[in-house]
């Protein structure tokens, strides 16, 4: 009797850890991952700038002040629109109190939205990985992402996996002087003010031109964020029962507390102990029973 239920148990916890969904993958795809700066109409450059990674536009063909060009951009720029896509749709979303991120002082990894019309960086903004080395951040802005001249993100306590993502609705325009870890994924246009820093990530823009002036767009990173693939991490992107993409942190925090047990475990564990009662029961029985 034990031996039968006990099978019957692992067939339900084997059932239960199948996966459902696909294999996880990263939330920019292979081409895309390779670009520093990909333009919708154009690609534009005043003075030096330093770009660490492919340069292209698609599907307009202009690139000026600056080498560069790839014949992937068709095929990034589509990866784009499917990772914007997928970012748009993560959930649980925490809704920040203002549009001005500095406001918010420190964040801890996870999925941010913003109020509406235009989000703002007016000075500091500090985001804290927990000692999670694959942490990350996602910022859904509406409208427009403005940062002012001299604003700064830091990341701390974090490392090679991490990931930071800033889905603009419309247009992005990083103040002179500025730095900014991370993915810039705009719909419009993105214009880096004299002197702007995208460390650790991209400038990349769905349908407008990205436009520099003595900037520097890393997509490979060193010192303390070496390997962090340009913060491209901190993301899996799997297809649900019904084939529709979901987004989910890579190494998600903790939980504050002890979790509840799975409700296979909990089926399982009753079936189990009815079978083991009933054996019990029968076995009193037949104890129970007078000689013949």
């Amino acid at each position: 009797m034990k031996t039968r239920y006990l099978s019957f148990l692992l067939m339900i916890g084997l059932a239960a850890m199948s996966p459902g969904v696909a294999m996880a993958g990263p939330i920019l795809g292979p081409a895309l991952s390779t670009f520093a700066v990909l333009g919708g109409s154009a690609v534009t450059n005043t003075g030096t700038t330093t770009i660490g990674g492919n340069i292209g536009v698609y599907p307009g063909t202009s690139i000026s002040g600056i080498s560069g060009g790839a014949a992937t951009a068709e095929l990034a720029q589509s990866q784009l629109s499917t990772a914007m896509s997928e970012l748009a749709g993560v959930t649980p979303v925490t809704t920040l109190a203002s549009s001005d991120l500095t406001l918010a002082g420190t964040l801890g990894p996870g999925f941010y939205s913003v109020p509406a019309g235009t989000t703002n960086l007016s000075g500091a903004l500090t985001l804290n990985g927990g000692g999670n080395a694959d942490a990350a951040w996602v910022f859904l802005m509406p409208s427009s992402f403005i940062t002012s001249s001299g604003s700064s993100v830091a990341l701390t306590n974090t490392g090679a996996g991490a990931g930071v993502y800033w889905v603009v609705g419309s247009s992005a325009t990083l103040g002179s002087g500025s730095t900014l870890p991370g993915n810039i994924l705009a719909q419009d246009s993105i214009t880096l003010g004299s002197g702007a820093t995208v460390s650790c990530g991209r400038a990349l823009a769905s349908s407008g031109a990205v436009t520099m002036d003595n900037n520097t767009v890393e997509n490979t990173c060193s010192g303390a964020e070496a390997g962090s693939n340009g913060l491209s991490g901190g993301l899996n992107v799997t297809t649900d029962s019904a084939g529709m993409p979901v987004v989910s942190l890579a190494s998600p925090p903790p939980p504050t507390s002890a979790p509840e047990p799975p409700a296979w475990l909990l089926l399982g564990s009753g079936l189990l102990a009815l079978g083991l009662l009933g054996s019990l029961r029968r076995k009193a029985a037949a104890v129970a029973q007078p000689a013949v």
